[in-house]
Formats: C-alpha cells, structure tokens, sequence
C-alpha cells in the first residue's frame, strides 16, 4: 500500500470512529440519537434500565457506533455513563476513544485487578469506559463467571447507566450469555445489510436467553447524500 493509499484509509478509519454526539452535537444524526435516548427512558417506565446491552445479528453492522453514541448523549444528560467493551474477541472501544486497552474488563473477571483501576475517564464529562483488556481463549465462559456478577453489582453502584457493547448474536453466545445480567437489550440492524432472517434469528435467540427486547435500531439509512440517519423503529416486542 502506498503512502496515498494508507493515508486515505486513515483518514476514513478516523471518520468511521467520529462521536458525532459529542463533536457535532447540533446535527441531525445527533438528535436521532437523542431521540433514542428518549425512547429508552420511555421504556424504562415501569423497569428501571441501569444496564443495557447493545448488539447485532452479525460483525459490521454499527453497534459500537451506535453503542459510543448513545452514552455520549445519556451523559450529556449528566448521567454516569459507563461503556463495558463486552466484545473480548474483537473489540473497539479503546480504538473509538483513543486510549489503551492493557488492561481492562478481562483483568476484573480474572481477578488480576479491582474494579476501580480499569475504569478510564474520558473527556467528555460523565463518560467513562471499560476496555476489553486482553483477549481471553474462553470469552463466553469468562463472561458466564460468578465474577460478572460481582462486577455488574459495583458498576450499578457507581453509575447511573452501563452500556454492553456485545459480540453480534449469530456468530458466537456471548451476546446470549451477557443479555441474561442485563436489565435490557437492544438489536441494531444496518440498512441494506442486515438479513431479514438473520434480524429474527437473532431477535430469537435473545429471547431464549431470557433478554428484555426493549427495541432495535435501523442504522445507516440514508435520508439524502449529506448525512447517515440512526433512528429508532419500533419495538422487538411487537
């Protein structure tokens, strides 16, 4: 690859991982997501949501994006914010905020760190990450551990809100596995991507799991040339 070549993918690599909530609050896309936000405290209604996993049918669909986004406008809202990088097999997080991921959610399950000294601030006030920390050879058993629960116990303590961005749901059982702690899920799909099959199969195997579908989110459908829409479309429960 050519230093032309590389520097365009960087630039593109870059733009794919934009907070458009946070560096263009003002846009359209980032009152879409807002808008979802609403809609998720509209559902929380009569269950309180403090914990909330985010995932897809497969890889390459948006979830970390749309996981990213979410809890920058949930802290914008003056809520402690945190994003766990459940993803111990491919995970993003740390690239989408520019830190390092040495040690992370894998050190807390392994017993090989305490809680507070994986947590990373951010600078986006109220917003704070959990990276995947190093990647594990039995993801789905380290995340089934006892040792989750302890951690999901001290994360509600010290946040208002913590977002799981999972593994998508058809390739491994992870999503499955986490879904079973959460107080609520939710399925992202990709326009023109997404399978409708694949969307119900998935959608089907959280149930199973005993996941609360409190809905799913249609992203990158494109309204016009300028801007990428995320919007919320209905619930997974109709």
């Amino acid at each position: 690859m050519n230093a032309l070549a590389r520097k365009k993918k960087n630039k593109k690599m870059a733009q794919n991982r934009n907070l458009t909530t946070w560096t263009d609050p003002k846009s359209p896309v980032s009152e879409l997501y807002r808008t979802i936000r609403t809609n998720i405290q509209y559902a929380a209604v009569e269950r309180p949501i403090q914990s909330l996993l985010i995932t897809s049918p497969g890889p390459e669909e948006g979830k970390s994006t749309t996981v990213a986004n979410l809890a920058v406008t949930m802290a914008q809202q003056g809520k402690n914010t945190l994003i766990v990088d459940a993803d111990l097999r491919k995970p993003t997080v740390h690239y989408t905020f520019r830190t390092m991921n040495a040690q992370g959610l894998t050190n807390f399950l392994t017993h090989q760190a305490r809680f507070g000294e994986v947590i990373q601030s951010t600078e986006i006030d109220h917003l704070y990450i959990l990276p995947s920390g190093p990647i594990p050879p039995n993801p789905a058993e380290l995340l089934s551990a006892k040792k989750m629960e302890q951690f999901l116990h001290e994360a509600k303590e010290e946040f208002d809100i913590v977002l799981f961005d999972a593994p998508p749901v058809l390739p491994v059982t992870d999503a499955q596995v986490l879904a079973g702690y959460c107080d609520a899920s939710i399925l992202v799909l990709k326009s023109g991507k997404t399978d409708i099959q694949a969307g119900q199969k998935a959608k089907d195997l959280l149930a199973k799991a005993d996941a609360n579908m409190i809905g799913t989110i249609l992203n990158q459908r494109k309204i016009n040339q300028k801007h990428q829409y995320y919007y919320y479309y209905g619930s997974a429960k109709a």
